[in-house]
């Protein structure tokens, strides 16, 4: 396989985030912004009041950038032009002036009762659930489960929250007989890379798509000619320049406490989940017996009656 870089794939349009959103949203992208984007998301993050009585004119001219910068800037950070943009600073400049309370999350206030902070952040996580559903591609998803059903091998690579979600697809492909590995120290996850060739498949797991020590293994494998599988929220971050299969996870509903683990893990686990059914279903014959053979292996540890020597 060649060694050059993949096209990347064009982001498909996702609802626009909410208001008190947007802080988190900046902090999670402005350092794959240029400069000049920066300032611009800088400055409406921190003057929404003061942005949103501006014209995409006004605020070019404030940020020392160009109309075209800041049209730009709004869409990178969801919103589908400058417009609407200023509508959701001018939402947000109002729950500020009305003196609502300190946010922990997006919806969440740090006074919510928890009996409301259940109700929120399930209906949070049904959203993203409904939004990665809605926005996979199932071309690429079929191909990436015909790749992984035929896999010699299997390398799954993920740092923090996503080394978790690479461990739970490992585990289940492991259990169904195929051979799979999570790894989530970089150094050893090149050092596998490099042993991939055709008909191995490496797996990348990056919400922001531009995680250092995922995106290097998976250079290493694509280069050595393994069919690669990204899994982020990015589909047009440098990750997706050495895949071969792209499956993109929601993006809309990030956390202010914590701008991509929570919202990020539960749509890559459902991407996981998708591709060990699909792989299941392409090796029944197979799977059923090994999944059944590994329930039996582990049934005892399961039953709270002592056992008999």
């Amino acid at each position: 396989m060649s060694s050059k870089l993949k096209e990347t794939f064009t982001p498909s349009e996702a609802p626009a985030p909410a208001p008190a959103a947007l802080a988190a949203k900046v902090r999670t992208l402005a350092p794959s912004m240029t400069r000049s984007m920066q300032r611009v998301a800088e400055t409406v993050a921190g003057d929404p009041a003061g942005c949103a009585a501006l014209t995409v004119t006004g605020l070019a001219e404030r940020t020392g950038t160009s109309e075209a910068t800041v049209v730009r800037t709004s869409r990178l950070l969801g919103y589908p032009g400058y417009r609407d943009l200023r509508l959701a600073l001018a939402a947000l400049a109002a729950q500020q002036a009305a003196g609502r309370a300190p946010a922990v999350t997006a919806d969440i206030a740090v006074d919510d009762p928890i009996p409301d902070v259940i109700a929120k952040l399930a209906q949070e996580e049904q959203q993203c659930l409904a939004d990665t559903a809605a926005g996979l591609d199932t071309a690429q998803l079929e191909s990436a489960v015909s790749a992984l059903a035929a896999a010699r091998r299997i390398d799954v690579y993920g740092v923090g929250a996503s080394s978790l979600v690479g461990q739970d697809l490992a585990q289940k492909l492991l259990r169904i007989g195929l051979i799979a590995h999570a790894h989530a120290d970089p150094h050893l996850a090149v050092t596998n890379a490099v042993q991939l060739h055709s008909g191995d498949v490496a797996v990348a797991i990056t919400h922001s798509g531009r995680t250092t020590d995922v995106i290097e293994p998976l250079r290493v494998a694509f280069e050595r000619g393994a069919t690669t599988v990204a899994i982020t929220g990015r589909p047009d971050g440098e990750v997706a320049q050495y895949a071969d299969f792209v499956l993109t996870t929601s993006t809309a509903r990030e956390s202010e406490l914590r701008p991509a683990a929570m919202a990020s893990r539960t749509s890559q686990l459902l991407v996981v989940d998708c591709l060990f059914i699909g792989v299941a279903q392409r090796t029944y014959e197979s799977a059923a017996p090994a999944l059944s053979a590994s329930y039996e292996a582990l049934a005892h540890r399961h039953d709270p009656r002592p056992r008999h020597r």
